[in-house]
Order: structure tokens, then C-alpha cells, then sequence
């Protein structure tokens, strides 16, 4: 078997952990000194170690040795040796984290579930800087931030007093690679390519990080680019359930998307280290930018005389059409200074970060309502309806052509101050370190929500011309003979003709525009006994805001000032060398999302009624516990038991329910008038217990079997909140059941591995609440082979991707029970080559 040989340097940093610096390359040592997030050297001690081309070994070997010796329970995913990350798309590596689910969006995983929570509960940074989400200010998205860049994740679940407050569920950190990481010039490079099974779309995937650094200077630079074509196969319902169990169909709907999804990202790092009272002068810069390139092509049939059965024939059929060709997109641009020095016997971190992140939606779509035809359905197979219809599609005939503009917009600029310090003392002859800092955040935030612009569509264009005649790529079958349409000659068309800003159109009663300031403070003290040691402290946050709107031509100006008090305790007890016993008692606060913070309503003062945001909105607040057992058995393997339980008061939920009209209309103080809206509920628990095992044969079985590995986790969650009207219901978010199975096989340079995971059904947060995703589970396969040479210090690997082996279908739910959605999208294949050097 090849090895590669590094020399690793030790020190001791002034809280006594150790430190490493890397002097040659494909280090073992490296994985786990970056997992240990250790900056700085001074040359002490000098040794050889000697590792194998084994990634998935020593990407766990990293996480699990970081773990271990982590202050907090925290789960944490790491590269590999050769500084490579298991996955192109960072939420499809955290959800094989126990108690992490993904929601995806037409395939491809885009959010993280933590512990069954809404998005919004779950907080996002980068190297320990916390960011806005690009989506609503809260909900951070995983779709367009590199991988190239990516060292490790940490997905914490107890707090600690030097995180921030905003972490219901939990802190996922980021750290990205230090140019400090490897000494001289180093490379990382990545090229792949691919196709999507369903309509044979491309893939393509590009990422490179190059470094350089001597005994003070360090820069890395990076640069990522990933597209993806696919179909996404779709039918929609409304149907009604019968006390006999018959169903009633009121609505089919068959759609079919054209998809190219397209992330890039650039950025670098630039960083002096002394040897002096400054220890370290640094300027970091990260871009990222995600794009949806969406065309819709989507007949929608309500039947005029609906019939109780899943089979009919001769039913009146009202058709529409909608031909879309839309983007979605959402970027973050965030830049940090920062320098860290010693003085006297305090380490000091000061750093200022400015980050901008846009959120966008424009969805042009000629929409022709008015069609009429005769139809036959057989829904016997439900996710597969046969529509047949009387009439040719391409000769219905519609009463008129709308153009209707979907749009939405949130810009958010965040500037932070940050200051850190932490020195060693002697506390009653217990080594401790005590850590106090000092935070300042200042948002502004400004858009619209979704809103739908409808005026004429240009009589002169005749859609009918655009039609292409090349049926559907579909995995279900296509009985109504739908056809692509050129969406984007169609736009062309529609946009010479006629004006399509929507500048002036958005109304009022949908605008955004807020500004919040949070400081925050924050003493920690970390003390050592002979058994392990305890974590305490406390983080004190006051949030001041002001949300501004107009209602009926008034400006309307809402502002409110809070402070919340956030104690936590942390005590990890080493029961013996191998078994670690952790407690903890943390606390949390969420604030509301700016869509639903915002004044801006639409007031009816005849019927007193109001719909929109809700600027009074109570910040959910949550105390809780964590514990675990994790037995650390073997080298790159562990055996754990966690359990949880959380309190959140103030749940925020969306109903309908009775304010003070004086709210929105002065003159109407102390009336009752009915709200749709945001609203804050009460009682909100979440629990669970999680299960996790890592394992490796190296120790039990002959060769070649010693290869074998395994790697699985079992999550048991359930939750809930009362409503205003005493209803309870759970959390968005919330599956009951979350399993994650990899096995693995390394050897002779050779790493495979099937992943299998599962999630049981659970409420959308970004869906009506009264709709939820049926059970999901996933097969991936993923081959890396190291070629057998050693020039230069160079490695080179192949590697094969192969997603959705068992081409799933994902399934909705409405409220009443009945299938509302299904949609498919194929196998998604990659193969590309690695080199780093």
C-alpha cells in the first residue's frame, strides 16, 4: 500500500492546546490539526507520521477526534487528507450528521432541518463569523457555498456563551482552509462532468484553491463553478376524500421544468503571523452566488362537474396554461478584518466583517386562462394520472393571455464589530480559562415579498408559434401530449413588445424595510479537574429594531427594544480514557424573519381586517438540555447515545386571529379586527434521542476485508406548540424518524461507499402549513481511486458519483390528507479527476 510521509511540528498555544504546522504534504496529521482549529506554531518538537490513501478514514479520524475533544456536544464532518470535501453540495455531507435532515428542492438538497426545527432556528458562519441568510435574513441555504473552501463543519448543539444567542436548534461553523495549512505552494484542484438521467442534462463542476505561505506570510486564493441541467417531471392535485373513501378530483395539474442550476463562487485569504505581541494581522473574502434557471411548461385542468372516483369519463375540463421562463437567485458577499494579538496575559481577537446578501425572484409567465375541453381520467395509479383529452392540446382554444409577473426581492447589508479575550488563571487550583467578549450587529434590510404583477400580454404575439413539438422527458406517463414550448424566444418576444419593469407596481402593502441592531456580551470560564471539565457563563443580547410600512397612504413606524439573558452550562465528564460522559443546560432566542417582521400590511377598514406582517411579533425564546454518552472504542470509530429536550416560548406560526385595530389604523384603537398573518403561539417542545456508529473492520477482519467500514445513525424526534385557539401541532420541520446507513471499503487506494438515507414525512417550512413531504430516502454511490504514484508530492484521483440510485419520487401531502404533488427527476451521474499537490 502507498504512504506519504509528513512531518508535524507540536506546540502549546496559551490555553494549552496542541498546535501543529505541516511541513510536507497528504498528512493524516493534517485533517485532524485543522479539526482541532489550531492557528499558530513555534518549533518545539519534531516527529514523522506515516498515513495511507485512505480519505474516508481520515476525514472521520479528523471529525471524531474533534469531537472528542470539543467543550460542547457537537457533530462535525471534515475534508479528507488531501483536503478534498465528501460532497459538491455542503447540506447533502450535513445530513449524514445524526439529527440533521435535508429538504430539497426538486432533487437537490438546499436546506437543513436541525433536530426536526424549522430553518430559521439554526444560525450560520463562517470561520465563527455569523452571517445573514440570504433568504428571509434567518434561513441559511446550502446550495451555492463552495466546498472547495471548506475544511470541516461544525453542526453544535449545545450552545456555548461565545455563539450566538440566535441557535434554537443549534451553530453550524464553516471553517474554510488556512493558507498556513500547508507550508509553500500548495494546489487544489478539482474538474468534473456528468449528465442527469431524466432529459440527459449536463454537469459540469470546477473548483480550485491554491496556497502559498513561509514563516509569517500566508495567502490562499479559490475559485468554484457548478452547473446542473435536469427535467423535473411534476403533477399537481386537488382532490377531495368522500366518507366512503372515494376521492373527488377537483384539480390536475401537469407540469414539466427545464432546470439549469448554476453556483460559483471566488474569494481568498490573505494573513501575517508574528512572533511578537501581534500574533496575527488577516483580511479574508468570500462571494458566492446561487442561479435558477427555470422553464415552466404547465397545462392545469379543473373539472367544471367534478365526480366522485378515481376514474371518469365525458367530464368538462376548464384548462390554463402557464409558460414560464423565470430565474431564482441569492448571493452573499462577505468580507472580515481582523487581528489578534497578546497583551500581557490576555489573547485578544478583534475583527469587523461587512456582508451583503441578495435574495431574488422573477418569474415572467404568459398565463391563458379560459380553455375548455371534454376529458377522461384514470388516477388508479396516483402518482402517475391519465389524463385523456378530447381536444388536441396544441387546438384549445383560451378566452385570453395575461401577463403575469411573479416577483420577490430582500437585500440585507450587516456590518459586525467583534472582540474577543481570553486568558489563563488559577481558579482554587483548578487550570481555567476565562473568555469575555463583545459583539455588535447592524442590519438593514429592504424589498418586497412575493407578489404577483398582472397586466396584458401583447395581443400581436402568437404563443403558438413558439411551440417546439418535442414532447416531454417524462418519467410519468404523458397522456395529455405535452410539448416544450421556447419559453425564452416567448420572453424575447413579450419583452420588445412591452415593458416588463415592475418598478412602481409593487404595492405597498408588501414592502419591506428594517433596521435591527443587536449587542451582545458574554463571559465564559472553562475549568479543568481530573474527571473532565466544566463550561460556563453567560450571553446577554439586546436587540433594538424598527420596521417601517405604509398602510392607505400613511406611514406607519413600529419600533421595540429587548434585551434576553442567555446562561449556559456545560459538563463533560471522562469516565475513562475511551468514554465521555456530556451535560448541558443552554439557551437561545429567535427573532422573526423580515418577511414576517416587516409593518407593511394591506388594511381593510370596512371589514377591519389586515394581512400581512406583524412588526409586534415576540422573539421565540427556548431553554433546554443535551446529554450524551460517546464511547470512543478504536481509532477513527465511536459508539454514542444523545438525547435532547427544548422549551420555546412564543412559537411564531401563521393564522388567523384577532389585534388591536390601532395597530395598523390609529383612529380604530381598541377595536378587534382580524389579522392574517404571523402570530405567536405557545407551549413549544421539541425532544429527541440520537444514535450514532462509526466502525472499522481493520482491527477484526483478515485482508482484504479489513477494509470494510461502517457508519450509521438513528434519530427519534417529535414536537409541538399551541396555537392561539389551543390547537396542537408540530413544529415545521418535524420528522419523527431520521436514519442515515454508509458502508465503505478502503483499500489499496481504493474508497467506495453506498450511503442510504431516510427521513420520515414532515411539515414544509416554506409550504403551506397545512401541506407536508411524504417519507423520503436517498442512494448514493460515491468511487475515489488514488493513482499508484508519488511524483512531486502530487495526488491525483479519479472519482465516480452516482445520486438517486433508486430514482425516487417525492411526494406532498394536503391537509385533508390526499396526495397533492408529485414530482420526479431522474439518476444524476459524475466523474472527474482530483489533484492536489
Amino acid at each position: 500500500m502507498r504512504t506519504f510521509t509528513t512531518h508535524v511540528r507540536h506546540t502549546t498555544d496559551v490555553s494549552g492546546e496542541i498546535q501543529m504546522t505541516v511541513f510536507r504534504k497528504f498528512p493524516l496529521a493534517v485533517a485532524v490539526g485543522a479539526a482541532l482549529g489550531i492557528p499558530t506554531v513555534q518549533a518545539q518538537q519534531l516527529e514523522e507520521v506515516v498515513v495511507t490513501a485512505t480519505p474516508i478514514r481520515d476525514s472521520q479520524q479528523a471529525s471524531i477526534d474533534a469531537k472528542r475533544f470539543a467543550d460542547n456536544y457537537v457533530d462535525i464532518v471534515s475534508a479528507d487528507t488531501i483536503g478534498q470535501f465528501p460532497d459538491q453540495n455542503l447540506a447533502d455531507s450535513l445530513g449524514r450528521l445524526p439529527g440533521l435532515a435535508i429538504e430539497r428542492d426538486q432533487g437537490q438538497a438546499r436546506y437543513i432541518n436541525l433536530r426536526g426545527a424549522p430553518f430559521r432556528y439554526t444560525t450560520i458562519a463562517f470561520d465563527g463569523i455569523d452571517v445573514p441568510g440570504a433568504e428571509n435574513g434567518r434561513i441559511p441555504r446550502f446550495d451555492s457555498f463552495p466546498s472547495v473552501i471548506t475544511s470541516r463543519i461544525e453542526a453544535n448543539k449545545a450552545i456555548l456563551p461565545n455563539m450566538p444567542g440566535e441557535s434554537v436548534a443549534g451553530f453550524i461553523n464553516i471553517h474554510t482552509f488556512s493558507p498556513f495549512d500547508k507550508e509553500g505552494f500548495s494546489m487544489a484542484a478539482d474538474v468534473g462532468t456528468g449528465k442527469q438521467d431524466l432529459g440527459d442534462g449536463d454537469i459540469e463542476k470546477y473548483g480550485l484553491r491554491g496556497s502559498w505561505s513561509n514563516d509569517n506570510f500566508g495567502l490562499m486564493l479559490f475559485g468554484s463553478e457548478n452547473s446542473r441541467e435536469q427535467i423535473t417531471d411534476n403533477r399537481e392535485y386537488e382532490l377531495e376524500p368522500g366518507e366512503n373513501g372515494e376521492l373527488t378530483v377537483h384539480d390536475l395539474d401537469f407540469r414539466s421544468y427545464k432546470v439549469k442550476r448554476e453556483d460559483q463562487a471566488y474569494g481568498g485569504h490573505l494573513e501575517y503571523r508574528g512572533d511578537g505581541a501581534l500574533q496575527r494581522v488577516y483580511a479574508s473574502k468570500l462571494y458566492s452566488e446561487f442561479q435558477d434557471h427555470e422553464e415552466r411548461n404547465q397545462w392545469a385542468f379543473s373539472s367544471a362537474a367534478p365526480v366522485a372516483g378515481v376514474t371518469a369519463e365525458n367530464v368538462p375540463m376548464i384548462v390554463s396554461r402557464n409558460l414560464e421562463q423565470g430565474l431564482y437567485e441569492n448571493s452573499t458577499d462577505t468580507t472580515t478584518l481582523g487581528v489578534d494579538v497578546q497583551a500581557g496575559e490576555w489573547f485578544v481577537e478583534g475583527s469587523v466583517n461587512y456582508t451583503e446578501t441578495e435574495f431574488g425572484m422573477d418569474l415572467p409567465i404568459p398565463y391563458s386562462v379560459g380553455g375548455f375541453t371534454m376529458a377522461d381520467y384514470d388516477l388508479s395509479d396516483i402518482e402517475d394520472p391519465k389524463l385523456y383529452l378530447a381536444t388536441d392540446l396544441a387546438d384549445i382554444e383560451y378566452a385570453m393571455t395575461l401577463g403575469l409577473h411573479y416577483v420577490q426581492q430582500l437585500d440585507i447589508e450587516a456590518t459586525k464589530y467583534k472582540l474577543d479575550a481570553s486568558r489563563d488563571l488559577d481558579l482554587f487550583g483548578q487550570a481555567s480559562t476565562l473568555s469575555l467578549g463583545t459583539q455588535w450587529d447592524q442590519r438593514e434590510a429592504g424589498g418586497f415579498v412575493a407578489t404577483p404583477v398582472i397586466g396584458a400580454f401583447p395581443a400581436e404575439i402568437d404563443i403558438a408559434d413558439y411551440d417546439t413539438g418535442k414532447a416531454w422527458d417524462a418519467n410519468t406517463t404523458n397522456t395529455i401530449g405535452g410539448t416544450y414550448f421556447n419559453n425564452a424566444g416567448l420572453y424575447n418576444a413579450w419583452a420588445n413588445a412591452a415593458d416588463l419593469s415592475v418598478n412602481g407596481l409593487i404595492g405597498e402593502s408588501n414592502l419591506i424595510a428594517i433596521e435591527e441592531d443587536i449587542i451582545a456580551a458574554y463571559a465564559m470560564l472553562r475549568t479543568e479537574f481530573s474527571w473532565g471539565n466544566v463550561v460556563g457563563g453567560v450571553r446577554v443580547e439586546q436587540t433594538d429594531y424598527t420596521s417601517q410600512g405604509t398602510l392607505n397612504d400613511t406611514s406607519v413606524s413600529v419600533d421595540d427594544s429587548f434585551t434576553n439573558v442567555l446562561p449556559s452550562l456545560h459538563f463533560n465528564f471522562d469516565l475513562t480514557e475511551e468514554l465521555k460522559w456530556r451535560v448541558s443546560a443552554s439557551t437561545g432566542v429567535n427573532r422573526p424573519t423580515y418577511n414576517e417582521w416587516r409593518a407593511a400590511a394591506s388594511v381593510d377598514v370596512t371589514e377591519q381586517t389586515v394581512t400581512g406582517g406583524n412588526p409586534t411579533l415576540e422573539a421565540e425564546e427556548a431553554i433546554g438540555v443535551d446529554t450524551s454518552l460517546e464511547w470512543y472504542f478504536a481509532p477513527a470509530s465511536i459508539l454514542s447515545v444523545g438525547a435532547f429536550y427544548r422549551e420555546i416560548d412564543n412559537v411564531i406560526y401563521t393564522d388567523v386571529s384577532t389585534i388591536d385595530g390601532g395597530i395598523y389604523f390609529p383612529p380604530a384603537a381598541g377595536e378587534s379586527w382580524e389579522f392574517q398573518g404571523a402570530v405567536n403561539g405557545k407551549d413549544g417542545m421539541m425532544q429527541g434521542l440520537e444514535f450514532n456508529a462509526i466502525a472499522l473492520a481493520e482491527d477484526v477482519l483478515p485482508a482484504p476485508f479489513d477494509g470494510l467500514g461502517i457508519s450509521a445513525n438513528l434519530t427519534l424526534i417529535d414536537s409541538e406548540f399551541k396555537s392561539l385557539d389551543g390547537r396542537t401541532l408540530d413544529l415545521p420541520g418535524t420528522s419523527d424518524m431520521v436514519y442515515n446507513i454508509s458502508l465503505f471499503y478502503e483499500k489499496y487506494d481504493l474508497s467506495v461507499r453506498l450511503n442510504y438515507q431516510y427521513r420520515d414525512e414532515w411539515i414544509s417550512p416554506i409550504e403551506d402549513p397545512s401541506e407536508y413531504w411524504g417519507e423520503q430516502e436517498r442512494v448514493d454511490l460515491s468511487v475515489v481511486y488514488t493513482l499508484p504514484f508519488d511524483w512531486e508530492e502530487t495526488a491525483v484521483s479519479l472519482y465516480a458519483n452516482a445520486n438517486n440510485l433508486t430514482d425516487e419520487t417525492d411526494v406532498r401531502y394536503s391537509g385533508n390528507g390526499t396526495i397533492n404533488q408529485a414530482e420526479s427527476y431522474g439518476r444524476r451521474y459524475l466523474v472527474g479527476v482530483r489533484v492536489n499537490f
